[in-house]
């Protein structure tokens, strides 16, 4: 098992998120940056949405108390192994007795933690991702504690696969992310459209798992009566009344009322997990072919990834 001897300000077992259970009000949940949760699980031989633990600015500690394979993945924290660096994106085998050190964060906000065989712990409606708000899945619906135990699904040899030095190159990120137009999109001022798409946003602390909110130019609506409530989804631009837009996340609600002036495209979203407080954003105008082609293209990068490693 691995057992939890600083736990840092918020870590939580997180995979891919529970599909499927929106119409019944759940929220997706999920790593926020699946993509460095993904690479990581390929780099210890598991599935991509093998479960791991996800570290919130960190600083953590963890001491294994079985053989294991690791990579670590997400931002730029130092960490160490018993003392000695350990090498983000990389694989790395861990003997049982030592202790991994995960350092804050210079800039970004997220690391990963992949296990080879992953974590022994009971799926909630087919997924072991923590849902804070409703309090399941994960280790008792919470975020870990100092002192709390993980089981491990233990693999034969324990290390496989062989921890040769392999490891991979850090997706390029920068503070931009790629928005489509929003159904209300028209229906706010040209001068509200030109601030959306040209402004800095700036990441303010009224931020969460279930959205971020930034602060910059108010956006007016000028036609359009008040909305329903309608379902929503992860990626979601919403502009509330005070006209300070709202990016919904993995632990958003399934539904709401505010006008969406935009969609963050499906491949960009993990970008947002790595954006610190008091960072600037940009929205960058994008059409529904690009936004497919982003993912088609990510999902081949991941299923050549796998082959190359399947391959050594």
């Amino acid at each position: 098992m691995i057992e939890l001897l600083r736990a840092g300000p918020l870590t939580t077992v997180q995979d891919l998120g529970r599909m499927g259970w929106r119409d019944r009000g759940l929220s997706l949940c999920g790593a926020l940056d699946d993509l460095a949760l993904q690479r990581g699980n390929l780099l210890v031989g598991n599935a991509p949405g093998t479960a791991g633990l996800e570290f919130t600015l960190g600083p953590a500690t963890l001491r294994f108390h079985a053989d294991a394979c690791i990579a670590l993945t997400g931002t730029d924290a130092d960490a160490s192994l018993d003392g000695r660096p350990l090498r983000p994106w990389w694989r790395a085998a861990v003997r049982a007795g030592q202790t991994l050190r995960l350092a804050a964060p210079r800039e970004r906000m997220r690391s990963y933690l992949a296990i080879g065989g992953g974590l022994a712990l009971p799926p909630a409606l087919g997924s072991l991702s923590t849902d804070l708000k409703a309090g399941f899945g994960g280790l008792d619906g919470r975020a870990l504690r100092d002192g709390d135990r993980l089981p491990l699904t233990l693999i034969d040899p324990p290390t496989a696969p062989p921890a040769r030095a392999i490891g991979l190159h850090a997706p390029d990120w920068d503070a931009s992310v790629r928005v489509l137009p929003g159904p209300e999109h028209d229906e706010f001022s040209a001068a509200a459209r030109e601030a959306f798409w040209s402004a800095g946003w700036t990441l303010t602390p009224q931020s969460n798992r279930m959205g971020y909110r930034f602060a910059g130019p108010g956006l007016q609506r000028e036609r359009g009566g008040e909305l329903a409530s309608h379902g929503v989804l992860p990626g979601v631009v919403q502009v509330p009344p005070s006209g300070q837009p709202i990016v919904l996340l993995a632990d958003a609600q399934t539904t709401g009322g505010y006008p969406k002036i935009g969609v963050v495209i499906r491949a960009d979203l993990w970008k947002l997990a790595q954006l610190r407080l008091g960072a600037a954003l940009r929205f960058i105008p994008c059409g529904l072919d690009e936004a497919r082609d982003a993912l088609r293209q990510r999902q081949a990068q991941l299923d050549q990834l796998r082959s190359a490693l399947r391959d050594r």
